[in-house]
């Protein structure tokens, strides 16, 4: 087995008494792209805080590639690599003087940070534009460099935090295939994301969170088998309901069973389903 690289044990964070992280414990192995996916005040946001160190767990253990967050926190930040979904570049200067200030601050000797620049910039496609303002990209290219700029210093393990939303699609799936690459080459990555389809494709792992507590665990494929791989979908005065069946044939002889089909159908089960059938709601 793969050497843990993200270690949470235990973890409870509280704001004002008020848990938002609750008893969270997870263990992420090295090389492992593992997915964390949550309504809007479940706690994952509050969790990557904590993970990139950002904010201080209340109670509990964390730690990255056997670095403690807390009190080996300028070893940890050294490790990794952070896309958040908010625009962090600097607008007004260009592409390669975002990433030069980036290799600075992580004290990377200049001909090493030539190179890495040089190198990350054309791994996102942007190397030719590396003279222009960011200001005038994209908002895929804006992302694209938020990743270039992440990976700047070799990082082990990378967070990306809903790294696609607000992408048309066609930005979306160029992305994924740099994402997915990432993981081939062996990177540790923790995604958030709103997109059911994005963590089924990228994701070996799904963890659920609800209400600061950490409620499902499994690959896409045995949270499927375990809920149902197939479901039927109803609707009736407005009303949609779902019925998870272990397999096709229970639920086509459920459907004739009933009396009046109108508005029923018969559909292979997906993340979504078993996220709303856990949680009662949709992701916002």
């Amino acid at each position: 087995m793969s050497p843990v690289a993200i270690l949470l044990d235990q973890v409870y964070k509280h704001y004002n008494q008020v848990p938002v992280v609750n008893n969270l414990s997870l263990q992420i192995l090295q090389g492992e792209m593992f997915g964390l996916l949550g309504a809007n005040g479940a706690g994952k946001s509050t969790t990557i805080r904590m993970l990139t160190t950002l904010t201080r767990p209340s109670q509990g253990r964390i730690s990255l590639g056997g670095l403690d967050v807390i009190k080996q926190s300028q070893q940890v930040k050294s490790q990794i690599g952070v896309v958040l979904q908010q625009i962090s570049v600097d607008l007004d200067l260009t592409l390669w003087e975002n990433m030069e200030y980036h290799g600075r601050l992580h004290h990377l000797p200049e001909k090493e940070r030539r190179d890495s620049i040089q190198r990350c910039l054309d791994y996102v496609d942007l190397n030719d534009r590396s003279q222009v303002l960011v200001r005038t990209l994209s908002g895929g290219m804006k992302r694209r460099l938020q990743i270039a700029r992440a990976l700047l210093h070799q990082p082990q393990i990378l967070f990306l935090d809903e790294p696609t939303v607000g992408l048309d699609p066609q930005t979306r799936r160029r992305l994924w295939e740099i994402i997915k690459d990432l993981k081939e080459q062996g990177m540790t990555i923790l995604l958030t994301t709103h997109y059911m389809e994005e963590a089924e494709f990228l994701c070996d792992r799904i963890g659920i969170m609800n209400n600061g507590s950490l409620i499902e665990i499994g690959t896409p494929a045995e949270l499927r088998q375990k809920y149902g791989l197939a479901v039927v979908v109803s609707q009736n005065d407005q009303q949609i309901a779902y019925k998870f069946f272990a397999d096709y044939d229970q639920a086509h002889s459920y459907v004739e069973a009933q009396s009046d089909k109108r508005g029923i159908m018969v559909r292979d089960s997906n993340l979504e389903d078993i996220f709303v059938e856990l949680t009662g709601r949709k992701l916002d």
